[in-house]
């Protein structure tokens, strides 16, 4: 490994001079218990690898086991711990047969040896290790559209020549461990250790058994399981493990500690072991140099759904360990620099230009306004400037006393830029760059992913709004808000769904629901129980009869979701209720006086469970000043406490809030929400109508003298009423409405009179659900159909509305009072 520049270096591009130089570099440092693994590192930096690894010969010699890598999880890929020497694995052919080995997307389909799909496409590349045929493979994966071109392969062939690499054989049973090392027997767990191991532990030699529960036993709870994750056989067998724990002492804090291991395959009578490492974590290494910070970004990357969470992630990974003041993260849109994450996030902590540009929670910046930023956008690589470097304002008071701007690739076009800044004159180091590097090519693959997660979960919600109420009806007497939340853990659409339906007569109804499961199907099923609940309601249906044609509707359909439901018919005139529930949560009411309460509501089965299922309706009263609130189970469930425990923890912190502005009450309930589940809240504050309407009923009789009959009806109470103006005209429209129901339908005819706001509504229903039709042109001659012309020409509007049995044409009068 010390000759790892080649004679004919000169030759070979730039790339290649940098990857031998830092191999070189590597190499130098012969103790280090990190060198393969930092040599991998540099297939990540030079040849563009999301992954590298080593295999080499087991114990039994018929295993190609892992023993190395860096980089992405491997189970990303369908990557595996071993393959068979024997096999037809791209590992073990390039083992067996000293050639590389290259696939691409398509080939790897079609592998016999996948076992899996994976969840994205790559390339793959294996390559033999040089050396008598027995040393081994190194393994690339690249998520790039091309793949590993040529400079990138010729920089793979430098790594592997670097690894050199003959797995070390697992210490037999009775040798000498080194210092600080281990071997786990994974059937019995007995362990043996090195020298100084137990000293970390606090142990004499004298007082150990020889059993991993003894030194389980002296570790933190709190790191417990952690550290049982790596020494349990079924999680260690997805590879290497690195993690740092605390293990407690007689006197004083805890102390950090290091392990690292590897499994060690078992074979014929041989059990599986895990050997490796521990360390005082104090005394390790803790410059920017540690790989471990790559593999720990490359880890939190590969969980990251969103572009904040990728953001979040390169923060944590790179500004304590650089000792960076601070660091930006920016995708690339168009000319634009759109910010995710800012650290620190004050606007007085970054440049005039940055906070002229703060439009909402982070700033953007065109490119063109730093054009030393654009200029290391199109090279595409890690720029450098030391303090007192000439740069633009808005880049030098980003890092006067040092400034680090990471292009982040992803295939063939730049998703972004990380900028990375110093106040204090900061060297830079070879390793520094190196690290760079590498978790700049790891941030630009995970943005591109993140963004189209972002994109997608967008688009998700904007089609579950659709599917809800673009905006609530105004109530007279009554405020009402709604917030809907999708869900975070996932892409598909949810069935939470509300609504607020005026009726006649200052009626309301207030319906929230939720649809079992997270799917388009029921998304689509969610917007048709809107419809129909909407429509039955408005037809005039008592709210039992509404629900119980609701459940009707959705076992009829045959689907195999079913729906709960909570539907409230609130008058608004006396401020009286009456509750339905149909599987759902009971509405919370909170009082003038602070006082909450959870609504006694008597419930039904949910919807689609029944066919012939009751829906009791329990009458609920709410004084002027009351807040009503509905919500989904996602406001109120949580995995580690029961639905009771949440509807009491909505109902104090109801309690808590002033329903002065509803919308801050709903933002204030929703701000400690589970995001695993869709969330739907509706609330309602009845503050009591202040004027209140006059009313009055006529039954008309199929009689020859009906129409004068309810002609004289009305004069009657237009005069007790005060309304001694414009008698004529609403005469005249009474005397259409109540002719039009005789002549063209059977059954009764009823006329209702309406009086508030100097408005007059005059509505007749009768029997028939035909709907009159407004002419469109009459001739001399007709006898008829200017009945209605004469109603629209008279009426401030008109209109009509299907009720049980029927409809109800209406007209409004404004009058002169």
């Amino acid at each position: 490994m010390a000759n790892v520049v080649s004679p004919g270096a000169r030759e070979r591009g730039t790339r290649t001079l940098r990857a031998e130089g830092a191999l070189k570099a590597v190499a130098a440092d012969q103790e280090s218990p990190d060198r393969v693994r930092r040599v991998l590192e540099q297939a990540l930096v030079f040849a563009g690898a999301a992954f590298a690894a080593v295999y080499t010969p087991g114990e039994d010699g018929e295993l190609l086991c892992l023993v190395e890598s860096a980089g992405v999880p491997r189970t990303l890929y369908g990557l595996r711990d071993g393959y068979p020497r024997a096999g037809r694995s791209p590992v073990a052919v390039a083992h067996r047969e000293e050639r590389p080995v290259s696939l691409g997307p398509a080939e790897l389909a079609a592998h016999a040896q996948s076992r899996r799909v994976p969840s994205r496409d790559f390339h793959l590349t294996a390559l033999p290790l040089p050396g008598d045929g027995g040393g081994g493979c190194l393994l690339a994966v690249s998520e790039r559209p091309e793949g590993f071109g040529a400079d990138d392969r010729e920089c793979l062939e430098l790594v592997a020549e670097a690894v050199a690499y003959t797995a070390p054989a697992a210490p037999a049973e009775g040798a000498e461990l080194p210092p600080g090392a281990f071997s786990l027997a994974m059937d019995t767990g007995r362990v043996r250790v090195g020298h100084d191991l137990l000293d970390l532990f606090g142990l004499d030699p004298v007082d150990f058994d020889g059993r991993v529960e003894t030194l389980l036993g002296l570790t933190v709870p709190e790191d417990l399981p952690s550290l049982m994750s790596v020494v349990e056989a079924d999680h260690m067998s997805i590879g290497d493990r690195e993690l740092e724990f605390r293990v407690l002492q007689p006197t004083g804090p805890p102390k950090w500690l290091r392990l690292r291991g590897r499994l060690l395959p078992g074979g014929e009578g041989r059990p599986a072991r895990l050997v490796g490492t521990v360390a005082d974590a104090s005394t390790l290494r803790s410059d920017v140099t540690d790989v471990a910070r790559v593999q720990r970004l490359a880890a939190a990357l590969a969980t990251a759904v969103t572009v904040r969470d990728v953001g979040k992630a390169v923060v944590a990974a790179l500004r304590r360990p650089l000792r960076a003041d601070r660091i930006a993260l920016a995708e690339l849109e168009g000319d634009r620099l759109v910010v995710t994450v800012l650290d620190p996030p004050e606007p007085e902590a970054w440049p005039e230009l940055w906070r002229s540009e703060w439009r909402g929670e982070w700033p953007d910046a065109p490119v063109r306004a730093m054009p030393t930023l654009a200029a290391a956008l199109r090279e595409g690589r890690a720029r450098i400037w030391p303090a007192g470097s000439p740069l633009e304002r808005a880049l030098g008071e980003v890092g006067p006393g040092g400034l680090a701007v990471l292009p982040l690739p992803a295939g063939n076009r730049m998703a972004g830029a990380c900028l990375i800044g110093w106040d204090a004159p900061h060297d830079f180091g070879a390793d520094e760059r190196a690290l760079l590097t590498a978790c700049a090519g790891l941030a630009g693959q995970a943005l591109v992913r993140a963004r189209a997660v972002d994109a997608e979960h967008e688009l998700v919600g904007m089609l579950q709004r659709q599917l809800l109420p673009r905006r609530l009806p105004r109530l007279p007497g009554a405020v009402a808000v709604a917030r809907y939340l999708p869900s975070t853990a996932g892409l598909e659409l949810g069935g939470d769904w509300y609504d607020v339906i005026p009726l006649p007569d200052h009626h309301v109804a207030l319906v929230i629901g939720d649809v079992q499961g997270h799917s388009a199907g029921a998304a689509t099923l969610m917007g048709q129980m809107r419809t129909a609940l909407r429509a039955y309601a408005v037809e005039g249906h008592p709210p039992d009869v509404v629900v119980a044609h609701a459940n009707r509707l959705l076992m009829d359909m045959d689907s195999e979701l079913f729906a709960t439901c909570c539907y409230v018919d609130l008058d608004l005139e006396e401020g009286s209720a009456w509750c339905v529930r149909a599987g759902h949560l009971p509405p919370v009411l909170r009082y003038p006086d602070g006082r909450t309460e959870i609504a006694e509501a008597e419930g039904g089965p949910p919807l689609g469970v029944i066919t012939r299922a009751d829906f009791p309706m329990s009458p609920l009263r709410l004084p002027p000043g009351t807040l009503i609130a509905l919500a989904t189970d996602g406001l109120v469930e949580t995995p580690d406490a029961d639905i009771d425990e949440g509807m009491d923890r909505l109902a104090c912190r109801l309690a808590e809030t002033a329903p002065v502005d509803l919308g801050l009450v709903a933002d204030a309930l929703l701000g400690e929400a589970r995001r695993s589940d869709d969330v739907a809240l509706l609330l309602l504050r009845y503050d009591g109508m202040d004027t209140r309407p006059l009313r009055e009923s006529w039954t008309v009789w199929r009689v020859p003298q009906a129409v004068g009959q309810a002609r004289r009806f009305v004069r009657r109470t237009l005069r007790s009423w005060g309304v001694t103006e414009e008698q004529d005209a609403v005469l005249v429209v009474v005397s259409e409405l109540v002719t039009n129901a005789l002549v063209h339908t059977d059954g009764r005819v009823r006329m209702d009179l309406t009086l508030i706001n100097n408005r007059l509504r005059v509505a007749v229903a009768d029997a028939s659900p035909r709907t009159p039709v407004r002419p469109t042109s009459i001739g001399w001659e007709a006898t008829g159909g200017r009945g209605i012309l004469l109603v629209e020409a008279l009426s401030a509007t008109w209109g009509t509305l299907p009720v049980s049995g029927g409809k109800q044409v209406w007209a409004e009068l404004v009058l002169g009072r």
